[in-house]
């Protein structure tokens, strides 16, 4: 049987589980905030993930569309492709810059070593998986999606067995600058639309016929929306200590056992490593192979400024923004 979806899933996890979502600040961002009726939001989401992300595979399986420039023109028309392509391409350095952040929050917090180390080693590794394309995404993907599923399911399941689900946040706020739960569900899944747009418009080799694409969308969907409710539980039993915290998941994992801290650092990591050379990948498979190597060590470099204008910040900044953004140009594919 063919196994190319479990490829297509484990790319489609390890694409949006980046540093926002496995270090819980987008779960606090998004969700959290709204308490309880936050679960509904979460349910929101999941079935949009499975949906949607289905619904474009088939679209790119049925339209042979090789890559993010095809999927574009024949959508816009090469006049109004060029916007769009600026904007994805903004989207997808300022993703890369974010990672970069959130790794040189890790080194900083977690290792006690100088947060511009955790940038340049992020930068070294994805450099080096950029230079192997679509294989090399996707076999990471394969090796360290797995580990990134046990480390939070386990998080959340210990964690809520133990405190026998006793939330700390429970009635939430009713509204905030994203409107309410429902429409905060719909900015999130937006704010990872435009990386999965970009992703999934280059796994056409992957995509060997109809039921490839459904079950790799379906499935990496349903895994999204249970790892989104595991990190969410775990947060609403601990909001009051780590709402405002740059990494809360790391404070709920050192209640555990500080050694655990240490491990869950490492899958925080592993999480934020799948997103970087997620919008690295999209972005350099936007440009031809004539001083390849030039353009991704340029790109790679030119993001580390970026990087220093802190995790939290970035977060709240531009994922909101890329959301709008997203979940527009997501609905415009599927109607189109």
């Amino acid at each position: 049987m063919n196994k190319n979806w479990i490829k297509i899933a484990s790319v489609y996890i390890g694409t949006v589980i980046g540093a926002g979502f496995a270090s819980g600040r987008e779960i606090v961002e998004f969700f959290g905030i709204y308490g309880v009726k936050s679960i509904f939001g979460m349910v929101i989401s999941g079935l949009l993930f499975s949906a949607l992300g289905s619904l474009l595979l088939l679209k790119i399986h049925k339209n042979r569309i090789e890559n993010l420039n095809e999927l574009v023109v024949n959508l816009f028309g090469r006049r109004f492709s060029f916007i769009f392509d600026t904007i994805i391409g903004l989207s997808l350095y300022t993703g890369y810059g974010v990672m970069l952040s959130g790794s040189g929050a890790i080194f900083k917090e977690e290792l006690g070593l100088s947060f511009n180390i955790g940038i340049m080693v992020m930068v070294v590794f994805t450099f080096i998986v950029f230079l192997f394309k679509l294989e090399g995404l996707s076999i990471i993907n394969t090796i360290l999606v797995p580990i990134l599923i046990v480390g939070i399911l386990f998080t959340s399941i210990y964690l809520n067995t133990r405190e026998g689900f006793n939330f700390s946040n429970i009635g939430g706020v009713s509204l905030t600058g994203k409107g309410n739960f429902i429409s905060s569900s719909l900015l999130y899944f937006g704010s990872n639309s435009l990386i999965i747009i970009i992703v999934f418009s280059s796994l056409l080799p992957l995509i060997k016929d109809k039921k490839t694409a459904v079950l790799g969308g379906f499935t990496g969907g349903a895994i999204l929306f249970l790892l989104g409710l595991s990190i969410l539980l775990s947060m609403l039993i601990y909001y009051n200590e780590v709402v405002n915290l740059e990494i809360p998941m790391l404070k709920i994992c050192g209640s555990i056992h500080t050694g655990y801290r240490k491990i869950y650092a490492l899958i925080l990591w592993i999480a934020i490593f799948t997103t970087a050379i997620a919008n690295g990948f999209g972005f350099m498979s936007r440009i031809g192979d004539k001083n390849k190597l030039l353009y991704t060590a340029l790109f790679c470099i030119s993001a580390i400024p970026l990087a220093k204008f802190g995790f939290a910040k970035l977060v709240g900044i531009i994922y909101p923004i890329s959301g709008i953004i997203g979940f527009v140009l997501m609905i415009l594919i599927l109607i189109y």
